[in-house]
């Protein structure tokens, strides 16, 4: 087996070559390794990596392996990425920060550490952009991150880290958090698997667990992976007041769609979606239906307003952090950050109170409604796919002749207001540039085994990154 092929392994069949002894985690790491050093001046997927205790971690879930050990972990052995937003109990997470560059931590968030007690084998953290607060990754703390498929175009944000590590194969699963749309539209740009879970169902701990715009959850490169992540993640900590008393047990078969409604939208009656988001879109779509869904595209005209309220919901919330920040840090804080700080203020602290009155109607009289009728809601995850790894929050692309900045192509924030539908991004394909495009598959409330169905019939008649042919070419040299 070559190496390409081991690091785009699945992380379910690295499991059943591990029982087999036809693989060893060590063999797997080693792959990684040297594919994260290949890519570390171009791709800069990595902050912090630990590939000498990962390594020693690997021999040891190896020897477990050779001698059929009783309770070997569901991901004994896999190599795991972890967002430098997560905790880690003795290791640093700074945020993207230089402000928290010897921030180091005395407890291991919950998902994290109910991966690690799994048997994931953390080898590195995911790079981030400042704060998380950006559609591009990039920071003073750890440089600019590309998209595998294309150097200088962004892997998206600001789980843009752990989706160019998954893309450019430098590890087999990784982690995300996503507040109004950094899991699912990094995973787009990437061409990855992105899942955002029901708020609840994977805890958090401090005040990401009381804001219901935030939650973390699995990346990876299949829907089985995403899947066995999300059944370890879940269920009650108690570190979390709100987090769900059981946990989450997905299961995935071989059945077809048939019998399941699915509606449809391609701009939510506001976006303007690029003709090659359009056209993977709709390929998308006939591929659901050869699934045997029933899909239908529906009329939406209640959007635009109720986006740029869930947008200023999140801007003022983080409004008084940024203050103070660029007030008591301007010196050491990345140069973009007093934009965002610019941008939180220009929103009223009213817009929130009325992006939840808001919610309330819409769901009422619109989405409510539409979750009796249907099982399903699938959208584009952004308009439009080559934004400069290097944008700032309010610098603009051409989409179909018009200007629009990267939060105005993102398709995600809504699914962020309506916290209890998970959601999944899925890749549907490539623009003529090269970068993938990748749509959302929206459930009813806590519906995950719905949206998981779906997600996995549609990913076998839409295999993605299961061959040369459909992976990126990588570069070990910025031009």
């Amino acid at each position: 087996m070559n190496i390409d092929d081991l690091c785009y392994m699945s992380a379910h069949e690295a499991l059943e070559r591990f029982r087999n002894l036809s693989l060893s985690p060590v063999e797997l790491l080693e792959a990684l390794m040297e594919r994260a050093n290949l890519i570390s001046n171009t791709v800069n997927p990595f902050a912090d990596c630990y590939f000498e205790e990962a390594r020693e971690r690997a021999k040891k879930s190896e020897v477990m392996y050779v001698q059929r050990t009783a309770h070997i972990g569901p991901l004994e052995g896999i190599p795991l990425a972890v967002k430098d937003l997560c905790e880690i109990t003795g290791k640093r997470t700074t945020a993207g920060s230089l402000i928290n560059a010897q921030n180091i931590c005395e407890q291991t968030s919950p998902h994290v550490e109910r991966l690690i007690d799994a048997g994931a084998n953390v080898f590195a953290r995911t790079t981030i952009p400042e704060f998380a607060w950006l559609f591009t990754t990039q920071s003073r703390m750890w440089g600019v991150t590309h998209n595998p498929w294309k150097i200088g175009i962004s892997p998206g944000g600001s789980s843009g880290g752990s989706a160019a590590a998954l893309g450019a194969g430098a590890t087999t699963i990784a982690t995300g958090s996503d507040s109004t749309g950094s899991i699912r539209q990094p995973a787009s740009q990437c061409g990855v698997v992105g899942y955002q879970p029901p708020h609840g169902r994977i805890p958090n701990i401090g005040s990401s667990s009381f804001n219901g715009y935030a939650k973390s959850g699995p990346m990876t490169r299949t829907v089985k992976d995403c899947a066995i992540m999300a059944n370890v993640m879940s269920g009650h900590d108690y570190r979390d007041h709100n987090s769900f008393i059981e946990p989450v047990q997905i299961e995935l078969n071989d059945q077809n769609l048939a019998g399941m409604k699915i509606a449809f939208s391609m701009d939510l009656g506001c976006y303007e979606v690029s003709e090659d988001v359009q056209l993977e879109t709709n390929d998308a779509v006939r591929a659901l239906r050869k699934a045997g869904a029933k899909v239908e595209e529906v009329s939406v005209t209640w959007a635009a307003d109720l986006i740029d309220l869930a947008l200023g919901n999140q801007e003022v919330l983080f409004a008084a952090f940024l203050n103070e920040t660029v007030k008591d840090h301007r010196d050491i804080v990345s140069d973009f950050v007093p934009q965002l700080c610019q941008t939180a203020n220009s929103y009223p602290a009213e817009i929130y109170h009325q992006s939840i009155l808001t919610a309330g109607k819409i769901w009422l009289e619109h989405l409510g409604p539409l979750f009796q009728h249907y099982d399903a809601f699938v959208m584009p995850t952004t308009t439009f796919t080559d934004i400069p790894a290097t944008g700032w929050q309010k610098d603009t692309v051409n989409v179909n002749g018009k200007q629009y900045t990267d939060t105005d192509t993102t398709m995600a924030v809504i699914w962020n207001m309506y916290n209890r539908c998970p959601v999944m991004a899925l890749p549907s394909g490539r623009a003529s540039s090269g970068v993938p495009t990748g749509i959302q598959i929206i459930g009813r409330p806590h519906d995950d085994q719905t949206v998981f169905q779906i997600a996995n019939a549609f990913e076998k008649e839409k295999p993605w990154l299961d061959c040369l042919e459909r992976r990126p070419v990588l570069t070990p040299k910025l031009f």
